[in-house]
């Protein structure tokens, strides 16, 4: 079969495409036919040894795939040949057939497709996480997204929505915002220029965002700090602008604020896996409901991933980039 091996590691450039064994299973696997591929920005660190994982080499990157099953292991009763399927890898989805953990899929609704699914799970999951959880949103609340218009961002904007929160969107420009305007936020933020806090502040009557959800880091993480409201929380997300803030201490201790890690992956599939499925479950009705509309920016052939994750590097995803294989 096909698939993308990162073989040393550095950009997406030297990821190679080419034939490899066909995966067997052991026991508590499913075999599962690949039909979608999310392409997330945690992609770009693994083969880049920067992430938090550091598998080793070689192997194929990927965190997130739908599929059909196409095989049981030894011990796996909950699932069937032919049932559709979501599933979390960790890495191993940039390819054409995968064996994935059972505990690791969820059984797909007949009303949601493939290429919705394989964008659900990383994007639309953190999220949930991170406000449900982490953030603990609440109805009225005045919601500060940043980087609005990306895969996580435009995620945040709509369960934000969803949850009740009136939804300030923050990106960089008018284009961007357009987007963020059209899945639901009730305010916008041109950070472009740089003036962040003035505009969030004249938003709130002067208070600042109650949550801020915050994947980008860097020089917004720190005009954040100052934009927050008494007893805000600010969701450390992730750092799509290369920079690693630090939080200032004194900021944090005037406005009563708390800094929350939001680390998706831990919660998911190691510390929580029930109420990551709890989760699950409420974005798949809100789906159907047509409450949640996962915005697709581009499906990609899967010998193509090198260019998708390039395209992810140079943050002109808009939504969720998805690959699928080769027909």
């Amino acid at each position: 079969m096909k698939a993308v091996v990162c073989e040393e590691l550095g950009g997406p450039e030297k990821l190679r495409y080419m034939d490899v064994p066909n995966p067997s299973l052991s026991q508590g696997q499913v075999l599962i036919d690949v039909r979608a591929i999310g392409v997330n920005f945690p992609d770009n660190l693994i083969i880049q040894g920067l992430y938090q994982e550091k598998p080793a080499l070689p192997f194929v990157p990927g965190m997130e795939l739908s599929g059909v099953v196409a095989g049981i292991g030894e011990g796996v009763s909950e699932f069937a040949i032919g049932d559709r399927v979501v599933s979390t890898t960790g890495t191993g989805a940039y390819c054409e057939q995968v064996a994935v953990e059972a505990r690791r899929c969820i059984r797909l609704p007949d009303s949601l497709g493939f290429n919705e699914a394989a964008g659900l799970m990383c994007v639309y999951g953190t999220s949930m996480h991170a406000l449900k959880q982490r953030g603990n949103l609440q109805a009225g609340e005045n919601l500060l997204v940043l980087g609005a218009a990306g895969g996580v961002g435009l995620s945040a904007v709509q369960i934000g929505k969803a949850m009740g929160a009136r939804v300030i969107a923050g990106a960089s420009s008018a284009e961007k915002l357009a987007l963020a305007k059209a899945n639901g936020a009730d305010e916008l933020v041109d950070y472009g220029g740089g003036d962040l806090k003035d505009q969030v502040k004249a938003l709130t009557d002067g208070k600042g965002a109650d949550v801020i959800y915050d994947p980008v880091g860097g020089d917004l993480f720190d005009q954040s700090v100052r934009c927050i409201n008494f007893n805000g929380r600010l969701l450390i997300i992730g750092f799509a602008s290369g920079t690693i803030p630090k939080l200032p201490a004194g900021l944090a201790l005037v406005k009563g604020m708390s800094a929350v890690g939001v680390f998706w992956g831990r919660f998911a599939l190691k510390e929580q896996p029930e109420l990551h499925n709890e989760n699950m479950q409420i974005l798949f009705d809100w789906l159907e409901q047509g409450v949640l509309a996962p915005h697709i920016d581009e499906i990609m052939p899967l010998s193509h991933a090198a260019q998708a994750l390039q395209k992810i590097a140079d943050r002109k995803v808009q939504g969720k980039l998805l690959l699928r294989p080769d027909d």
